[in-house]
């Protein structure tokens, strides 16, 4: 595997068009990136097409890449899983809701090409949430961004789910705080 460093400097030699670079980036990076995607379709044929798709965005988007705002790994797995869970939604027979794997691998801050469009009150609130603790960062994002049901956070934190309240309703006191509301 690559160094971070390493991505981003091919990265950015795919915004400049470098097709070496790309197949480079491509080798270093599809084992992990069909990882994320088929752990969410859980079927290889429809992981195949959005591992195309994604590395389709990648080249298109490499410019927008800003490593000061997610390392690279984390910006290209977003790319492929916000398609990824894009196809899991089209498919009528199966809903986001019985596809527990999709939120297993949600991301845990916005998707990085959107940042850009982000208000000054977006980025202040993701300011706060990146204070709490690791935990409750990643509890109130399930809850909040992804939409999780508190059964779901108490199975996944492995605790009850009067402890998952409380740590909810703290974390928002502490969110509530910090933006000086």
């Amino acid at each position: 595997m690559l160094t971070p460093a390493e991505l981003v400097w091919l990265i950015a030699a795919v915004a400049r068009g470098d097709e070496a670079a790309f197949e480079r980036l491509y080798v270093a990076t599809r084992a992990k990136l069909f990882g994320v995607v088929l752990r969410i379709l859980r079927r290889q044929d429809l992981a195949e097409e959005v591992i195309q798709e994604t590395y389709v965005r990648i080249w298109n988007n490499a410019g927008q890449f800003n490593p000061g705002l997610s390392s690279p790994i984390t910006w290209m797995a977003s790319i492929a899983r916000n398609r990824a869970i894009d196809v899991v939604r089209k498919r009528s027979e199966v809903s986001i809701e019985e596809e527990p794997a999709a939120m297993d691998v949600a991301a845990e801050s916005p998707d990085p090409l959107a940042r850009r469009e982000m208000s000054d009150e977006l980025k202040r609130l993701l300011e706060c949430i990146g204070r709490l603790e690791p935990d409750r960062q990643k509890l109130v994002l399930l809850a909040y961004y992804n939409g999780w049901s508190r059964e779901q956070l108490a199975a996944k934190f492995e605790t009850p789910v009067n402890t998952v309240k409380t740590w909810l309703r703290r974390s928002m006191m502490d969110i509530r705080e910090c933006l000086g509301l």
